[in-house]
């Protein structure tokens, strides 16, 4: 039999490796501005600042790059990607692509039987940090409210592309901060209200109007001149 303690160590989750780690924490900084977009990753002075050789950090980079967070070119390294209008526009139609349907589907799944406890819990942390104010975690719930409805379809292509382009909408979400957070919050009641309905075509409406929404007040708010 194995014993007690080796069985109760087999359920602790592992640590993330350190490529992980540096990957997370280097996401995050360029989500929040620390290396603007267009410049080199400075990778000494990464290194140096987070107490790691470069291997992990090189190892961290190709994680980076394909989320869509830096461009590697062989004379410059790692650079931040930047927003053109073109992405921003990319980003909105394959958001309308592949949320609408899901938001469908979750309606879909509901009707079936499917549990809406998920969905309440993301919609209950918006709620919280909406109230708090702070523009990168109310990035971030709401990516993860998007992320529970494609999750609530149990499309697995779904779900892989919805994890693909995850980290550039809540990097969109949070270049775009300004906009109104609440009108937002209110479209999230809206679309979770209808999906545990199971009313699948009001999910469909409410999630492409809300997605549309935004579209151009995003192109304005990263590029004003355009």
């Amino acid at each position: 039999m194995t014993p007690p303690e080796i069985a109760a160590l087999a359920t602790v989750p592992a640590a993330p490796s350190l490529p992980l780690r540096i990957h997370a924490r280097l996401r995050e900084a360029i989500i929040r501005g620390e290396y603007p977009q267009g410049q080199k990753l400075p990778e000494v002075r990464i290194a140096d600042e987070l107490a790691v050789s470069r291997v992990p950090l090189r190892e961290a980079v190709p994680m980076l790059e394909s989320e869509g967070f830096v461009v590697t070119t062989p004379r410059r390294g790692a650079v931040v990607a930047t927003w053109t209008s073109r992405l921003v526009h990319d980003l909105f139609d394959l958001r309308e692509v592949l949320e609408v349907g899901a938001a469908r589907h979750a309606a879909r799944a509901v009707a079936g039987g499917a549990s809406v406890d998920a969905l309440h819990e993301a919609l209950e942390h918006s709620q919280a940090v909406v109230d708090d104010g702070d523009p990168y975690a109310i990035a971030a719930a709401s990516t993860r409210f998007h992320e529970v409805i494609v999750e609530m379809t149990g499309n697995t292509l779904m779900q892989a592309s919805m994890r693909s382009v995850s980290g550039r909408v809540q990097w969109l979400f949070y270049l775009t901060s300004e906009l109104d957070v609440h009108d937002a919050f209110h479209d999230h009641v809206e679309l979770a209200a209808a999906i545990e309905r199971g009313d699948e075509r009001m999910a469909e409406a409410l999630a492409y109007s809300h997605i549309e929404r935004d579209r151009m007040p995003s192109i304005a708010a990263l590029h004003p001149r355009d």
